[in-house]
């Protein structure tokens, strides 16, 4: 199947955002494609701020993004917009960095007033660096989101199956069909 490069614009490490991309990893994972997972509050501060091009580690994230067949980006929504942090990367990535992918934009945020920031913020930005097909995203809120104690991860049953399916669209964009509906019947 497909590679997936998954990426979480979180900047923080207890991220709800970064939980439910690693969840949907694993339905990707199950669907037959090789997922790997990107959270860019690990890559060098210095580097994404003072715009370090030549860095190994944004070398090594460019080199990801060449080499997935799609991409989830996953960020929380701050201010009506994508974060900081995901802008960071995206700015340091050639300008077709997604040429010939195909893309699920996911964002997560506290209130449904940033529901259109996925369509109206986001997904300009995806299409100017070249994605060849942005599916539809999803926004989910976070009082939806619930992680455990133990690290288990709970999803509202209404946003879980809208989850379930613009994954399994994207799956299918990338080639995943058969797959997908064997792993959901």
């Amino acid at each position: 199947m497909a590679t997936v490069l998954s990426v979480s614009g979180s900047p923080s490490a207890t991220s709800r955002t970064a939980k439910l991309l690693r969840h949907l990893d694993h339905r990707l994972a199950a669907q037959g494609h090789d997922v790997i997972p990107l959270d860019v509050r690990t890559l060098p501060a210095d580097a994404l701020l003072g715009a370090d091009f030549r860095h190994p580690a944004i070398a090594d994230a460019a080199a990801l993004f060449e080499r997935a067949d799609g991409v989830v980006i996953g960020t929380p929504i701050y201010k009506a917009a994508y974060s900081g942090l995901l802008k960071s990367l995206l700015d340091l990535l050639p300008q077709y960095a997604l040429t010939g992918k195909t893309v699920l934009p996911l964002a997560t945020g506290g209130s449904t007033a940033h529901v259109l920031a996925v369509d109206y913020a986001l997904r300009p930005v995806l299409n100017a660096m070249g994605a060849a097909h942005i599916v539809p995203g999803w926004f989910t809120l976070d009082r939806d989101i619930n992680v455990g104690d133990d690290g288990t991860l709970t999803v509202a049953p209404g946003s879980a199956e809208a989850l379930a399916q613009v994954t399994d669209q994207f799956s299918v964009a990338l080639g995943g069909r058969a797959t997908v509906l064997a792993a959901t019947a």
